[in-house]
């Protein structure tokens, strides 16, 4: 059986113990349940970065996170929005990798890493594989909880996607293909008999997990002036492309969830403020844009095919700094949807095919 605390066997055992010492002898760097004072940068404020879908089963994408400074970001926070890889193996290497180079790093878990499909137990289900990517990273000193470091307050959250998130009008007069066709994870993915993928179960459950750090959240929102949170999975239909521009016009059913961004509205209010800030993943196209007051920005590493587009993932200017001295930084550019959006409206009762997503259906 393959699970990630098998792993804490040689290469993993000697990264904890080693890790452990160098926090012992760094005094402002204990791990506390709560309150994280992060080591002082020589003169520099506290830095966030961010990066989502790193997919690093891809061995290209697993040689960009090797290749990552250890000094660059030796005392920077790093939050990882999900769908790191779909093995074990591969989730504690890469998280271990990253604990490496930064101070602190921040976890919420993606779809891919709960795939089943190539952990060698058929028993396995993703529940349970859950457990042990959280196991692994409490072994590995990678956080999953609410924390306040320096005054910022960084809050993961947990969440899954449903079908009827998806409130705009479908596109028709094109064969596309079913959700159980050209989503793995209905296939991938094994659930317990009481949750299902097909409607907003999975999304509550999920979304029920935050419920345990209410608590922490509440004196974040207390102490702290300012509040990061991110998750995995998307807040607002808003935040992805119209249907007829993309190449699978069905992509917005199995994206994101309502709860999620309900959870967002109840940490950094209603109308938001200028310091709210939600980062995301799941799409792989990056985005930088404010709706209602709250800052949405996704940095994806995304497949190595997807990174040769202008508007999937990137490599140079990964991960991405989303707070400095203080407050949050400027904006990511150039971020092709988002400024798309910022220039254009929003139409998504037109269904004509964008002309690249109609030549992809033998349209024209």
């Amino acid at each position: 059986m393959l699970s990630c605390l098998s792993l804490s066997s040689n290469y993993l055992s000697q990264k904890i113990a080693s890790r452990k010492n160098r926090r012992d002898n760094k005094r402002g760097c204990i791990r506390r349940a709560e309150i994280l004072p992060c080591a002082p940068r020589d003169g520099f404020g506290l830095r966030v970065f961010v990066l989502s879908d790193l997919h690093t089963d891809y061995p290209e994408n697993m040689k960009w996170v090797k290749r990552l400074s250890y000094k660059k970001h030796r005392k920077d926070v790093l939050l990882v929005a999900g769908d790191v890889a779909e093995t074990c193996k591969n989730f504690v290497l890469t998280m271990s990798l990253l604990k490496d180079r930064f101070d602190h790093v921040f976890y919420v878990p993606g779809n891919h890493d709960l795939w089943c499909r190539r952990e060698g137990d058929s028993d396995l289900d993703s529940l349970e594989k859950l457990n042990k990517l959280l196991a692994a990273c409490r072994l590995l000193g990678v956080e999953t909880n609410p924390v306040d470091i320096d005054g910022l307050g960084i809050i993961p959250l947990f969440s899954w996607y449903h079908e009827s998130f998806d409130r705009e009008k479908d596109i028709t007069g094109i064969r596309i293909p079913p959700l159980e066709m050209a989503c793995k994870d209905f296939h991938a993915c094994k659930w317990p008999s009481m949750l299902s993928n097909r409607d907003t179960e999975l999304a509550s459950y999920f979304d029920a997990m935050n419920e345990e750090n209410q608590d922490m959240v509440k004196e974040i929102q207390s102490t702290c002036s300012q509040v990061i949170t991110f998750s995995h999975f998307v807040p607002r239909q808003e935040l992805c492309p119209e249907k007829r521009m993309l190449f699978y016009p069905n992509l917005p059913k199995i994206i994101g969830s309502d709860r999620l961004e309900v959870r967002i509205r109840s940490i950094h209010g209603a109308e938001g403020s200028s310091s709210a800030c939600h980062v995301f993943g799941h799409t792989h196209f990056c985005w930088d844009a404010v709706l209602d007051g709250i800052r949405y920005v996704q940095a994806p590493l995304a497949y190595p095919r997807e990174r040769k587009r202008r508007m999937n993932g990137g490599e140079a200017w990964l991960p991405f700094c989303i707070y400095k001295d203080g407050k949050l930084a400027d904006r990511l550019s150039p971020c092709w949807w988002s400024d798309y959006y910022a220039a254009n409206p929003r139409s998504p009762d037109k269904t004509d095919l964008a002309p690249w997503v109609a030549r992809f259906y033998g349209k024209i």
